[in-house]
């Protein structure tokens, strides 16, 4: 689907706002500083995320304000063309927020491809972004976007984007719990589930990195502010820890189950 002047369309679509920030953040905005068009389009509207201070937003609200965060956040990257699906955040399994019928985890399938599909039809991606199977830790947002969009792009015919799920190494986890540790941070998730979350460290297969790209990163991430906890485990690790953190970002490929393999273009790009 290559465009004039070799410039590319991308289309980005996760489950909240905010996931695009750590995974993706630095190679969104490295493509829109090279002149590609980007797209970034949100599945739910985060409605019952955190609320870092209660003078930001209300469990009523949260939802327009975090419309207005990722709006914010693309502000700075760059991206003007910014959509929302406007399903209801699913919560976490188990919680009622989960059986929401107004929820995406309770959405009609059919109806999300068909959304998909269209955003793919109007657009033509040269790269599609969205989280991968595991969805980081298993957030049922973030896998069934997986899902829908997975779907979508292996129904289609001929020529099709090139789908890239946004991956967390096991590793990167691993090491985030020991240093956490060792600093006397309690990290946000037990040591008992390092084994659970994260994409296998041998499923990545293109890995970039993103350093000269983290001063704006962590400044589109900085809008994010209703999740950004300053006295959480993140807002007390020491500036040079995230920085190398976030310098670096990881991909992997998915080929069409029926089709010839694509070209890694993501990693020969730049």
């Amino acid at each position: 689907m290559t465009h004039d002047n070799n410039k590319l369309s991308v289309l980005c679509l996760f489950a909240h706002p905010d996931d695009e920030a750590f995974g993706s953040g630095g190679t969104i905005a490295e493509l829109v500083q090279n002149g590609h068009r980007v797209t970034m389009v949100c599945a739910t509207n985060g409605d019952v995320g955190e609320i870092s201070d209660p003078t930001l937003a209300t469990p009523e609200n949260l939802w327009q304000v975090r419309q207005g965060e990722l709006c914010s956040a693309m502000d700075v990257i760059g991206v003007a063309d910014v959509r929302f699906l406007n399903y209801r955040d699913s919560g976490m399994p188990g919680t009622p927020d989960n059986e929401n019928p107004a929820s995406l985890f309770q959405s009609d399938p059919a109806k999300v491809e068909a959304q998909v599909k269209d955003l793919i039809d109007e657009l033509r991606p040269d790269l599609l972004f969205t989280h991968d199977p595991t969805g980081g830790y298993g957030h049922p947002d973030h896998v069934t976007v997986h899902e829908r969009v997975t779907a979508t792009v292996e129904s289609m015919d001929g020529d099709r984007p090139h789908l890239y799920y946004v991956c967390f190494p096991q590793k990167n986890f691993r090491t985030l719990w020991q240093d956490m540790t060792d600093n006397g941070i309690t990290p946000p998730f037990a040591k008992e589930m390092l084994d659970e979350i994260g994409s296998p460290d041998d499923y990545v297969t293109t890995v970039r990195d993103l350093g000269d790209y983290v001063k704006i990163k962590k400044e589109s991430l900085r809008c994010h502010q209703t999740q950004l906890d300053p006295n959480g485990p993140f807002g007390q690790m020491a500036p040079e820890w995230i920085n190398n953190w976030m310098s670096t970002e990881y991909f992997y490929l998915k080929q069409p189950d029926n089709g010839p393999a694509q070209e890694d273009i993501l990693a020969s790009l730049f």
